[in-house]
């Protein structure tokens, strides 16, 4: 009897240890206490009003790997309703776009056109390219792809590309921010922030597609069109 007694105030000790443990650490708590309550709701609910203020905010920076037409671009960009502005890499190559309403530029350095030191011609078009915004015609092949880079309605609306039946899933964090994840059931899958708006904080594209985080959500900036002297003609400079 007296081991009896002994083995329940272990077991009662335990118990109180354990709920103990519980309350300080926060053990089997709500995990949607304090939050702006999306992570509750039904993953098309939760999608909608991602999607609703994604569309509504003034402007947002972009950051991460697209794969695209099978190749691999890192971008950071700062995107708005009129165009936007940022960073590109690929194949080691870098380049800066942007873009004012359907006016596109890029900026780049020489080796970026292909200056050829064998070919006199080449490299002296590559040197007055160098450094200088130009002037992407419309008709020009990448005018497409690279405009693409800098249209917030566009990239927005492929943050909600999952594959499958969207489900809600875990709970998680980006940069220090309160998240819960839409997956796709075949892949794919977007963090949607649980403190203040639910914008979309960090997409996942399925197949290896890249990876995007979005931040400065409604941190409007100024966007405007470069010098004229920062600026050449793409289709009269090329090749000459």
């Amino acid at each position: 009897m007296h081991h009896g007694r002994r083995t329940l105030a272990a077991t009662l000790a335990a118990l109180g240890a354990s709920s103990l443990l519980t309350g300080c650490l926060g053990l089997g708590s709500d995990p949607d206490a304090g939050t702006n309550g999306v992570g509750k709701l039904p993953a098309a609910t939760i999608e909608q009003k991602a999607k609703a203020a994604a569309a509504g905010a003034t402007a947002v920076r972009l950051a991460g790997t697209v794969v695209s037409g099978g190749h691999s671009y890192r971008l950071d960009m700062r995107l708005r309703g009129n165009g936007g502005v940022g960073e590109v890499s690929t194949k080691g190559d870098t380049f800066q776009l942007l873009r004012v309403g359907d006016d596109l530029y890029l900026k780049a350095g020489a080796d970026f056109y292909g200056a050829d030191d064998s070919d006199k011609n080449s490299k002296a078009a590559a040197e007055k390219l160098n450094g200088k915004y130009v002037k992407v015609p419309s008709t020009d092949p990448s005018y497409q792809q690279f405009s693409g880079f800098t249209d917030k309605k566009t990239l927005l609306a492929d943050l909600f590309v999952l594959d499958g039946e969207v489900k809600a899933g875990d709970h998680r964090k980006v940069g220090g921010t309160r998240t819960i994840a839409l997956d796709g059931t075949k892949g794919g899958s977007l963090d949607v922030s649980l403190k203040g708006s639910p914008y979309p904080l960090r997409y996942e594209r399925a197949g290896g597609g890249g990876t995007l985080t979005l931040s400065d959500w409604g941190q409007d900036f100024t966007l405007a069109a470069p010098a004229k002297s920062e600026v050449v003609d793409y289709g009269k400079t090329v090749g000459k």
